[in-house]
This record gives structure tokens, C-alpha cells and sequence, in this order.
């Protein structure tokens, strides 16, 4: 495997500088100078748009960027060098091959290092015909430019210091956002938010370091550079930082996602009609028939500025009923019910107010069998309250309350009674509040992954300081914890991973 150091400012504190000195580079790693010196001669292009409207556009960056576009491209106006002009500035002309007009285009020109990739680069806006995009990627190549990978300009943006690797992810969540909430959690991500506070934590635990490693230089002398007691104490405030950001994980990677919602209930409480009447569309099928649900469906509806993903379950059987059931089609389905609803954050549990009180509020007892991790919400929907009269209705209502305790809305799928209140209880169950600090919430897998490492590392530093264990063996757990910080921001990153990461942009970022 080959890793790679990146050392992206000469601003470190000394702190940085000397425990970097003490820290020897496996074989096999380069410096981010050679990996730059491997890409510095190359010039790539791509679409940036898909095909579909009026206007489409294809991006360069290189060094040869604009030798090759001024080969192609005639300015309008005669004094329009391309090679000359400064950057952020726009030109109008005319894409030709061989005195052979291909189109009218706009060319817009960025210089190193003030450009998204750093580099010199240009994008080049055209009327939005296949066979134009097609010559002009033909000309551009022919020229010398290569055709990117997808995420080659991302990558290059972080390579050249333009952003960290945490920020460089992030371009893929807002090109991928579906909600309000997802698009502000990316920008807080863009924008370095994020990146700031695991920089917080990186610099301790680098300052840390370098005064275990200075006790390390000098321990024939005896000399101690740091009280152990608030080095503890250090760590604990840390690891509890961590460990907040990684239980956010849950809800960010939800909220990124969309919120998965399952319907679960007993067959023929109406659990289609309830999806049907919030889409507002005829999505499942309705039957009174039990059983007509054979499979899960999955749609998403917006809410709250909140994307939902709601889940559609084959119909739970008592034991005695699910034991008669001949169908091997409905039994696969009621087996994916069941595995839908550990994957839940919230699940709508379905009942009908035709039903005895006790037998409503038994379907607690059935949750909390079938979703053991007490970390998902149940909300019991108790539908058909149409069919009851007022008085009943009422009397119902109060059994419920009193003998519940989920939260209950009574709703009327046939009559859409009840719906806006449902809708409001489920964006109430999202920890909302939490979004009032995005930069502290976690909604990548990679990030968590490194998070729990780090935890683990400085878990068994606190276990070493407590046990007496040699300063040497505490002082290897803490460099673990920083390279796992690094590898969030890219400080640090393996290039299988930065391959992984590249490898889902789009062509063209």
C-alpha cells in the first residue's frame, strides 16, 4: 500500500514541525512535491454539464490550458488574446477547425493560483448540442489535453492546498444534496467548518505529543515536561469531544441520505393507504384483501426542509396467523419487513381504531421486540378512526393516552384527517437542534470510521496513564490518534483511499 505525507503549509507550530521529525515515513510514501511533480506536465479536460438545455459547458486546467484554447478559439475582438488576458475575465468568439465555424462560445479564463484547481484553467460555455460538445472534446484532446477522471479537478483543487480533503468530499454532498438540510450541512463541510474543529483537536494532541517525545529524548535525565494528571484530563476532554462527533454520525448520515421512515403494522390496517395520502399519489396497491403488500416500496418526500425516506412494509402477522401462512412470497416479505425495521430511525406503527384499546397499545411491546436498540423513534398511528363514532372516538383517545407511551396520532387515511399532524410529529422526532451547530455533526462514513479509531487510541492512552504503563508505549497510541485525525482532512491519506473518494465525483468536478 502507498501512503502519502501531506504537509500543505509551511505555517505549522513548532509544536508540528517537531513531532513530524520524530515521526518516520513508512517505505513506499511520497511527499505531496513528487505526487505534484507526477501531475505538474499534464493538461485535462471535461464536460462540466450534462446534455439537456440551452447552454453546456466543458472545463480545462493545466499548463498548456490556454496554448491549446487560443488554437481552436478566434476573439471576437482583434486585441482578445487569450494568452495574455488576466484571469476572471469572460470573451466572446467563435470555436473553429480549419477557417470551419463550430459555434459561438464564451470562454472564461482563471489564472494560478486563484482558480478552483489552482492551476491555470478555463471553461468554455456553448450551445448545448451533443455533436459541439463531441468536436470540442476531439479538438481539445487533439491538442494535447487529456480527458479527466471523474473527480480529477476536485482532486487537483486538493492537491495544490485549495482545500482539504474533508472539503473536497463535501463538493460531492451539495452536488448530491436532496434537502435543505443536507445542503447545509455540506456547505458548513465546504466552507471548512468541520475541518476546523478536527484541526482543534490534531494541534492538541500534536502538542501532547511533542512533550511525550521530549520527556522520551531526555528520560536518562529523568525529566518530567508535563503533569500527568492534566494530560489526562486532556485526553478525556478530547475523547469526549470524539466520541460527540461520532454519534452524530447516525443522525448526519440520515439526514444526508434522507430519513429512513418505516410502515410497519399488522396486514390490512392500511399501511399502503397511509403512504398513498402522504405522496399524495397512488403508489401502493390498496386491497382489503391481507397480504397484498408482498415487498417493501421506498419513496421520499420532502419535509421541513428534511428529506424522508419512506418505507412501505409487507404486513406483520400474529404468531399463530404467521405460522398459517402458505405463501413463501409473503413469509420473504414479512422477513424484509422485519430487517427494514432495524434499519429505521423512524417507524410509523400502524394500527386501526376498530381495534380494542389493549390490543392498540400492545403494539408497544411488538416494537420494542422488533427494534431492541431503543435508538429508533416509534410514533403509533392509529388509523380508521372514521369508523368509530365521536363519543367512542373520545373514549378510545383516553384509554390510549393513558395506557401508551409512544406518541399517538389518531388519523382517517380515507378522509386525510389527521395527516398534518403526523407529518409535524415526524419532523419533530429529528433532532433539529443539533443543526444549529453543523460543524459538529458528522455525515460522513469515512469521518466516522477514523473517529472511532481515534476514540479507541486515546481509550487505551487514558487505560495506559491509569495502569503505570510505559510512556513510550502511551506516546504510540497518541500517534495513532493523530493519524487518524489527519486522515479525515488529508494531512495524512493512503491513496487507496483518496482513489475511493475521487472515484464517486461526477466527471467534470
Amino acid at each position: 500500500m502507498c501512503f502519502t505525507l501531506f504537509i500543505l503549509s509551511d505555517n505549522r507550530s513548532w509544536q508540528e514541525q517537531d513531532y513530524l521529525s520524530l515521526t518516520s515515513l513508512p517505505p513506499g510514501r511520497i511527499t505531496e512535491f513528487e505526487r505534484m511533480t507526477i501531475k505538474h506536465d499534464t493538461t485535462i479536460v471535461a464536460p462540466a454539464t450534462g446534455i439537456g438545455g440551452a447552454i453546456s459547458v466543458i472545463r480545462i486546467s493545466g499548463p498548456e490550458t490556454f496554448r491549446i484554447i487560443s488554437s481552436i478559439f478566434r476573439p471576437a475582438s482583434q486585441s482578445s488574446d487569450i494568452e495574455k488576458h488576466k484571469g476572471y475575465t469572460v470573451h466572446y468568439g467563435h470555436i473553429v477547425e480549419n477557417d470551419h465555424l463550430i459555434d459561438e462560445v464564451l470562454v472564461t479564463i482563471f489564472r494560478e493560483p486563484d482558480s478552483y484547481t489552482g492551476e491555470d484553467s478555463a471553461e468554455i460555455s456553448y450551445h448545448a448540442s451533443p455533436y459541439i460538445q463531441h468536436k470540442l472534446l476531439e479538438l481539445l484532446t487533439g491538442l494535447g489535453a487529456s480527458v479527466a477522471m471523474p473527480g480529477e479537478f476536485t482532486m487537483r483543487a486538493f492537491m495544490n492546498g485549495k482545500m482539504d480533503l474533508s472539503q473536497a468530499e463535501a463538493v460531492a454532498d451539495i452536488i448530491a444534496s436532496e434537502s435543505e438540510a443536507a445542503h447545509r450541512l455540506a456547505m458548513t463541510q465546504l466552507r471548512g467548518g468541520f475541518s476546523k474543529e478536527i484541526e482543534k483537536l490534531r494541534h492538541e494532541l500534536l502538542s501532547f505529543a511533542s512533550l511525550i517525545e521530549l520527556e522520551l529524548d531526555f528520560s536518562e535525565e529523568d525529566v518530567i515536561f508535563a503533569d500527568r494528571f492534566s494530560m489526562t484530563e486532556t485526553i478525556i476532554r478530547i475523547k469526549t469531544l470524539v466520541d460527540s462527533l461520532a454519534s452524530s454520525f447516525r443522525l448526519g448520515n440520515a439526514i444526508r441520505k434522507g430519513i429512513p421512515v418505516v410502515i410497519a403494522g399488522m396486514t390490512n390496517v392500511g399501511k399502503s393507504s397511509l403512504l398513498n395520502v402522504l405522496l399524495q399519489e397512488e403508489r401502493a396497491i390498496v386491497s382489503d384483501i391481507p397480504g397484498t403488500t408482498r415487498d417493501t416500496i421506498e419513496e421520499v418526500l420532502h419535509l421541513g426542509g428534511l428529506l424522508f425516506r419512506f418505507i412501505d412494509t409487507a404486513g406483520l402477522r400474529e404468531a399463530e396467523a404467521e405460522a398459517e401462512v402458505k405463501d413463501k412470497v409473503e413469509v420473504r416479505g414479512i422477513e424484509r419487513t422485519k430487517a427494514k425495521l432495524e434499519k429505521a430511525d423512524i417507524v410509523l406503527a400502524v394500527t386501526e381504531a376498530t381495534e380494542p384499546a389493549d390490543n392498540i397499545s400492545s403494539i408497544a411491546a411488538v416494537m420494542k421486540e422488533l427494534i431492541p436498540d431503543g435508538r429508533t423513534r416509534v410514533i403509533l398511528v392509529v388509523n380508521k378512526s372514521d369508523l368509530l363514532p365521536a363519543d367512542r372516538l373520545s373514549v378510545l383517545k383516553e384509554k390510549i393516552s393513558a395506557s401508551c407511551k409512544l406518541p399517538v396520532v389518531f388519523i382517517s387515511a380515507v378522509r386525510i384527517e389527521g395527516i398534518d399532524e403526523l407529518k409535524q410529529m415526524l419532523t419533530d422526532s429529528v433532532e433539529k437542534g443539533a443543526l444549529d451547530a453543523p460543524q459538529y455533526i458528522v455525515t460522513n462514513a469515512r469521518h466516522f470510521e477514523a473517529l472511532t479509531m481515534v476514540s479507541q487510541s486515546l481509550g487505551r492512552a487514558l487505560d495506559g496513564f491509569r495502569d503505570g504503563i510505559p510512556t513510550v508505549l502511551i506516546a504510540t497510541d497518541i500517534r495513532q490518534a493523530i493519524y487518524y485525525l489527519g486522515l479525515i482532512t488529508g494531512k495524512i491519506t493512503p491513496d487507496d483511499i483518496l482513489g475511493e473518494i475521487f472515484a464517486n465525483f461526477c466527471i467534470g468536478k
